[in-house]
């Protein structure tokens, strides 16, 4: 059992949204190949059948825990008929992993096949009828993921961000050229050394920041909607990277230096990449279906909404959840 969940009394737990009436929720845990235990959520609807079931992988957005958006989409999923496993990453929340607040696009993609070994092997789901749903930096995980696990027959990246690129290349690629890189990496060298005398000394790795707070007047408008997001009760959580003190500011070493989604015109199951209208982080999904092939690819753009709608629905529930039920109950048969 992993030891963080010891320490926690699960009956007054903070979860950013209300469980859905005849939802039951269950704490699992499971390995991914690595050897790091993972902890995740489990909802089921109360009148699942004994087998066959249909069931969702759920993670994201990246740097929030299972009780943010991925629970909330696993509720609302399970609310429509499907077992929903939302998970914490590694090195992240409950999950396991040392150091802690650390990301890996390997490691990570391991956390979503892990998380299918798990609804695999559970007596009442069906093992070819699992999809899976990654939320922010975790669309680029699971488009990713899509491209390496056959078992896997259907794909939902919500409000995606490549984090690969955007670490790479900055914000709209604003930094993509050599040298800017070249200074990213010896910053980043610089950082380990200072990391590797803290840890000598008793201390631990220099966190990066979550988001900023206090807010400034003349902040862009998504990180003021990151703000409201993850800084506000709206979806505020103590285990939260973003709501807190953020990553390890050596996190992005991995990210830096490996490319996502360098198969996924490979992908031959079905994948929806959905998007708000006014989402800065748009262009990271519409990229990403200009590399996609088959008939069984779908683009979906929400009208009006901002890359943080699509984490909990915001103000004018944007999350389209019966689209997304009717996406997966025609691939998942």
């Amino acid at each position: 059992m992993n030891p963080n969940l010891a320490k926690i009394d699960r009956t007054n737990e903070h979860y950013t949204f209300e469980l859905a009436q005849g939802v039951k929720r269950t704490t699992v845990t499971f390995r991914n190949h690595f050897g790091i235990e993972l902890t995740g959520d489990l909802y089921s609807p109360e009148n699942a059948a004994t087998a066959g079931n249909a069931a969702l992988a759920i993670s994201g957005p990246f740097g929030a825990v299972k009780e943010q958006s991925s629970g909330f989409y696993a509720n609302q999923m399970a609310a429509r008929g499907y077992i929903a496993l939302a998970f914490d990453p590694s090195f992240t929340g409950e999950s396991g992993g040392e150091p802690r607040y650390m990301n890996s696009p390997d490691i990570n993609t391991e956390d979503f096949m892990a998380a299918v070994d798990f609804l695999s092997t559970r007596e009442n789901i069906d093992p070819e009828k699992i999809g899976i749903i990654g939320i922010c930096g975790w669309g680029g995980m699971a488009i990713n993921t899509a491209a390496i696990d056959t078992r896997i027959k259907a794909t939902v990246a919500s409000t995606m961000y490549d984090m690969s690129r955007v670490t790479a290349n900055g914000y709209f690629d604003s930094a993509n050229n050599s040298e800017a890189r070249h200074e990213a990496r010896k910053a980043l060298m610089a950082q380990r050394i200072e990391d590797f005398k803290a840890v000598q000394a008793g201390g631990t790795y220099k966190l990066g920041g979550g988001v900023v707070d206090p807010l400034p007047e003349d902040a862009p408008y998504f990180v003021k909607d990151y703000y409201d997001y993850y800084k506000t009760p709206r979806g505020y959580h103590e285990r939260s990277l973003n709501s807190n003190g953020g990553w390890n500011v050596t996190a992005s070493t991995s990210l830096l230096n490996t490319k996502l989604l360098a198969y996924a015109e490979e992908i031959q199951s079905a994948v929806m990449v959905l998007h708000g209208e006014k989402a800065h982080s748009r262009y990271f999904g519409e990229d990403a279906f200009k590399r996609l092939t088959g008939s069984n690819k779908e683009l979906v753009i929400i009208p009006g909404a901002s890359h943080t709608d699509l984490y909990d629905g915001g103000k004018n529930n944007a999350i389209p959840f019966d689209k997304l039920a009717d996406f997966f109950a025609k691939y998942l048969k």
